[in-house]
């Protein structure tokens, strides 16, 4: 492992996509050119992004510089950490079954389910009246 190596993973969630480079380094984390604090300012989306770094041991180690874009604040945190999960594969293949084992390689699926022509949602129907 070089110092100056990046690792690349990309990550999406929802309707955000994430492209995520890791770096060793003293654990900075940027999303968008703006500090981790400041972009996802609810502790439990900063508490999604460190997961895998967190099962991996490697907390403090890497900086990890994201842009993402699309969807909202948990799906962009989500598919940040889908990101940092799939670089961390790049870096080491013997991380792979920590990372398996906390589903942390799973592309979530769910995405919004579309609105139905002559209904009020998706599943939810207009009110119906007899008389």
């Amino acid at each position: 492992m070089e110092a100056t190596m990046r690792y690349y993973g990309t990550g999406r969630r929802k309707g955000s996509i994430a492209r995520v480079w890791l770096q060793s380094g003293d654990g900075k984390i940027q999303v968008n050119q703006r500090p981790v604090d400041e972009f996802f300012p609810r502790p439990t989306l900063k508490m999604i992004l460190m997961q895998p770094l967190k099962v991996v041991g490697l907390e403090g180690k890497f900086d990890v510089m994201a842009t993402v874009g699309g969807g909202g604040m948990s799906g962009q945190a989500g598919a940040v950490r889908l990101g940092i999960a799939r670089a961390l594969l790049h870096l080491d293949t013997a991380l792979r079954s920590g990372l398996k084992k906390a589903g942390l390689l799973t592309r979530d699926p769910r995405v919004k389910e579309r609105k139905k022509y002559g209904q009020k949602g998706a599943r939810a129907r207009f009110q119906f009246s007899k008389r």
